[in-house]
């Protein structure tokens, strides 16, 4: 197994989603557990779901992502199986690790599918596998792969797409249309306790964007105005949350009379629920209602250097297990994410719990 050493297998993680209508209730239960949230609200907030015949797009793009890496492993020669787990639906996490014991799985790389430093999309997770862990005795040890929003197998398709998406605009709005870099939404807290020393959340998202921009900049002769946005606000009014909200920043742009925008939505590594909902049937009627001329780049995907760079990834990672200084791979104005989150990165701001994957753990 040359390269991957120490590890046998690699977990690929996610958040998870219903697959039919009936899950629907169920799968918000597990997203919400402990916040007391009746069904019959519940019910309210998946309308979104049952617009699309109460299935979520993740898990297919989930699958299709586990068999491209699994290719990808196998034309580099690089023999490891390849698990899947999700947070909230099924294949749980419990299952996945349970599987990897049974089939004699000693350490695992894990990959999770949110590329940022957050509560929600780092430490919810490593608290999740923890748990999970605990549920399966002689689990096998789990290795969270570094935060990779900045590694160019996570940009370079990002730039392809916008560029892609700026070409689809009409000659005449094209030069001056407006990017709108999208991403979700979170309490402005959880922001301030992003990171090791807070506030990476956003400072991620800007370093990309700033990426991006330049290098469209580099391919078109012509550095387009744009904004960072966010989307798929939940929670208590009274709870302040990062803005402008995407549907609010496109009516401020038709009040400035833009004609034309794309929507990169920087914040998705693949076109679920929040992309197809938030951005291609709430943002894209807003638009009309406006009438804004209006393109959204593609995410990642599985574009073969999204997957290359989950490889890379590993490998980097086991090297640096093995004592090696391997090269990390990084673009923009920040540097390579840490290996091992230190105590208090991405705070949970309910109450300290277990989490994995960190150097409190």
């Amino acid at each position: 197994m040359p390269g991957s050493e120490p590890y046998d297998a690699l977990l690929l993680v996610s958040f998870g989603g219903p697959e039919k209508p009936e899950d629907v209730v169920p799968f918000l239960r597990n997203v919400t557990a402990g916040r007391g949230i009746p069904d019959e609200r519940l019910a309210e907030v998946g309308t979104h779901y049952y617009g699309f015949g109460g299935r979520s797009p993740i898990n297919d793009q989930n699958r299709s992502l586990l068999k491209a890496i699994e290719e990808d492993l196998h034309a580099a020669d690089v023999k490891l199986k390849v698990y899947w787990g999700n947070r909230n639906w099924d294949p749980y996490l419990v299952e996945a690790i349970t599987q990897m014991r049974d089939d004699g799985v000693r350490r695992a790389a894990v990959l999770v599918t949110s590329a940022y430093s957050s509560y929600s999309g780092c430490r919810q997770y490593r608290e999740d596998l923890a748990e999970a862990v605990a549920q399966v005795p002689g689990a096998p040890q789990l290795d969270r792969l570094r935060a990779y929003f900045n590694h160019p197998g996570f940009i370079e398709p990002m730039v392809d797409n916008t560029l892609a998406a700026l070409a689809d605009l009409p000659n005449e709005d094209r030069r001056d249309a407006h990017l709108v870099f999208v991403t979700h939404s979170i309490p402005t807290a959880m922001n301030d306790v992003s990171g090791p020393v807070g506030g990476a959340y956003v400072a991620q998202h800007r370093s990309v964007a700033d990426e991006i921009i330049e290098r469209v900049r580099e391919e078109t002769g012509h550095r387009y105005p744009s904004t960072l946005v966010y989307c798929s606000r939940s929670g208590a009014p009274h709870v302040p949350w990062l803005e402008p909200d995407v549907n609010d920043h496109l009516e401020t742009l038709h009040e400035r009379g833009t004609q034309a925008v794309v929507l990169v939505p920087i914040g998705f590594v693949s076109d679920h629920m929040e992309v197809i909902y938030d951005l291609d049937t709430e943002a894209r009627a807003t638009a009309g209602r406006l009438g804004l001329t209006l393109e959204r780049a593609a995410t990642a995907g599985v574009d073969q250097r999204f997957v290359a760079m989950v490889r890379d990834l590993l490998l980097e990672r086991a090297a640096a297990e093995r004592g090696e200084d391997p090269k990390r791979a990084a673009v923009g104005a920040l540097p390579a994410p840490w290996d091992r989150c230190q105590p208090g990165c991405c705070a949970n701001l309910r109450g300290p719990k277990p989490a994995l994957c960190g150097t409190d753990s």
